[in-house]
């Protein structure tokens, strides 16, 4: 400013320099995201674990959601460091009204309903987005062989598990309800020679077809997702975690291969729903009970999909 005042310019220059903003659990330095790179640590400059404009992209982070966080962070002279967790809030606000829910099984889990026909297939309506009408409903088939979670089905279950299970003493098993669909009870299960539970038996009700007069006849208090066997489409399915262990790797004096975290990228193979084959490249989507996920913008093909984990649908941090 002293060269500038001292010229005497009758209109001089303005400058204003700004700090850096650090994010946590990610390097922002081009020296660093260059290292990755080069070293094949991640994939390219749109590696979706990264914060590049390119990467973010990839990851399915709308101009409005990187837009909504710069307002929340706002500017500042001096150095300062966000929560990658404030990244995460601004892409479920955004997408949350936006886009159609779908569902999906990262960690697929036979579920074979035992009294129901072996050739039938029938069509349950499902709502695109309960919280948003004007999207509309879509048909999705159901027969006897379905695809669940891993997850949604345990033999010691924690307490206050309210899924697929099957008492020790005996009783009855809890009723749970598939989404849009019927209401089941487990029966039985096969396992391996490990003992995981390979394949779960059910029975169904049949008079309690979602949307119909006899729906509430029997009572369930949990709600479970699925895919159809026999129609569900097999998909790749990326799923991202933090870059770093670290909050701050830049500040470190160590080897920042060191503090790598090793679950930072993990490839699921698993079934979504067959209309998803007709998806676009960049196309976002609310995986029912899992997150958000993009049709990758590089690899996605209607013969072979592949989504991006965006953002999971929670964050045990809260709200900012």
């Amino acid at each position: 400013d002293w060269v500038v005042r001292e010229l005497e310019y009758p209109m001089p220059p303005r400058q204003i320099e700004f700090a850096k903003l650090y994010l946590t659990n990610v390097v922002t330095g081009k020296r660093y995201i260059k290292k990755l790179v080069d070293q094949g640590i991640v994939d390219g400059w749109d590696d979706p674990r990264l914060v590049t404009i390119a990467a973010l992209r990839r990851r399915g982070y709308t101009p409005e959601s990187i837009k909504m966080f710069m307002e929340m962070v706002g500017v500042s002279k001096s150095n300062s460091s966000v929560d990658y967790a404030m990244l995460d809030y601004c892409i479920r606000e955004d997408l949350k009204m936006k886009r159609p829910r779908m569902m999906a099984v990262l960690h697929p889990l036979k579920l074979v309903i035992d009294n129901y026909p072996e050739n039938q297939t029938e069509l349950m309506e499902a709502s695109n987005h309960p919280k948003n009408p004007d999207m509309g409903v879509r048909s999705i088939s159901f027969s006897r062989e379905l695809w669940i979670e891993e997850s949604d089905f345990s033999l010691d279950p924690p307490k206050g598990y309210k899924r697929l299970t099957l008492p020790k003493d005996g009783s009855p098993a809890k009723p749970v309800r598939l989404r849009a669909a019927y209401i089941i009870q487990p029966v039985s299960c096969e396992t391996d020679e490990n003992g995981r539970v390979t394949v779960v038996h059910a029975q169904y009700f049949p008079e309690t077809k979602s949307g119909s007069t006899g729906a509430d006849t029997v009572k369930a208090k949990a709600t479970i997702h699925w895919v159809d066997a026999k129609t569900a489409l097999p998909a790749e399915i990326r799923v991202y975690g933090r870059l770093f262990e670290m909050e701050h790797p830049e500040s470190s004096e160590a080897d920042y291969r060191t503090l790598l975290n090793p679950n930072s990228k993990e490839i699921l193979k698993g079934y979504v729903e067959p209309a998803l084959a007709e998806a676009k490249k960049d196309e976002k989507f609310q995986f029912e009970r899992n997150g958000y996920f993009v049709a990758d913008r590089v690899d996605f093909t209607g013969e072979h999909p592949v989504f991006n984990l965006s953002v999971t649908l929670r964050d045990s941090k809260g709200k900012f």
